[in-house]
């Protein structure tokens, strides 16, 4: 096989087809379930469900949900909105910040932001973004703590293990929460909770077990994020969405997913993943794409480690009788 970066190209008209006629298939014959609740966040990939599930089901079977807190951008919620309008489906606005203050959501997270930065405050703004740092050897095992004084300064520390688990399981309960909110308003129609995951993120365990990973139906989780682009320029997903930047939308600060957790733009990774699943020599891949066969190797081995270690998300519970 001649390795090229056109592998990764999809049909987007019968891909789409495909994936309609298995969301009638599957939520009704086998979910049995009326219609379809979809959280959007004015992100790619939900909207790109949104245009397949109303596609499938009709309008006036998919609810769209719209989960802001206080961190979320305005500019999720303004998306969210015009997108719910252009597709013609009813939507609910559910504020989940004070449910999350009483969970200790923001609490539990301020206090280990606080101990590398005890002058952190509500002024101030956070993120966790994956150290750059040549120790960490091609695995995502060292971050950093930015915060951002009101006057802008960014200030950056690396991130102890503890500080992390602490920070990242209090962000979690966002999306626990936002989980329980859909199943509440699909089990109040009798509908199904349609998930917005993609390969990239469900692969290399970018979810939420019991959080975003808590879905009955999940239409683009066997797609590259760059094939789930080329599905959205089809089912003409506005431009605004199309040009925005992959974010978590998790912390006050902005943050995009490649700094986060991928490192690496999806245009990159997603051939190079494409190729390894190809049995395609590193060499090869490199040579296709123009890259250092040393940063093929290193984008590989991340890709590996990632589904090694979080497999424990995708598993279903164990039973021991």
């Amino acid at each position: 096989m001649n390795f090229s970066r056109d592998l990764i190209r999809i049909d987007p008209a019968c891909e789409s087809e495909r994936i309609i006629s298995k969301i009638k298939t599957e939520l009704i014959q086998e979910i049995r379930k009326k219609g379809a609740v979809i959280g959007v966040s004015g992100g790619i990939d939900s909207s790109v469900v949104l245009a397949l599930c109303v596609k499938a089901l009709g309008h006036k079977r998919v609810t769209v949900l719209m989960l802001p807190e206080k961190d979320s951008s305005p500019d999720s919620l303004r998306l969210a909105k015009d997108l719910a309008e252009k597709f013609d489906v009813g939507y609910h606005i559910e504020y989940i910040t004070d449910s999350l203050n009483a969970l200790g959501c923001y609490r539990r997270r301020d206090e280990a932001v606080r101990r590398l930065f005890p002058e952190y405050s509500d002024a101030y703004k956070m993120k966790i973004t994956v150290s750059k740092d040549k120790g960490s050897k091609g695995s995502l095992n060292l971050f950093n703590l930015t915060v951002i004084t009101p006057e802008g300064e960014e200030k950056i520390k690396r991130l102890p293990v503890n500080e992390y688990l602490q920070i990242v399981s209090a962000s979690n309960l966002k999306q626990r929460c936002r989980m329980n909110m859909l199943y509440y308003h699909a089990e109040a129609n009798n509908y199904c909770v349609v998930g917005t995951g993609n390969k990239n993120e469900y692969q290399q365990g970018f979810f939420v077990k019991h959080g975003d990973g808590g879905v009955d139906l999940m239409p683009i989780g066997h797609l590259f994020k760059s094939q789930v682009y080329q599905l959205a320029e089809y089912l003409g997903i506005p431009e605004e969405i199309l040009q925005r930047t992959p974010t978590s939308d998790t912390y006050s600060a902005e943050q995009t997913q490649e700094e986060f957790f991928f490192k690496v733009p999806f245009k990159t990774l997603d051939p190079i993943w494409l190729g390894m699943e190809l049995n395609i020599p590193s060499a090869e891949i490199a040579g296709a794409l123009d890259l250092a066969p040393a940063f093929v190797d290193s984008v590989i081995n991340d890709i590996k480690s990632k589904i090694r270690t979080t497999e424990y998300l995708r598993k279903s519970p164990i039973f021991l009788g």
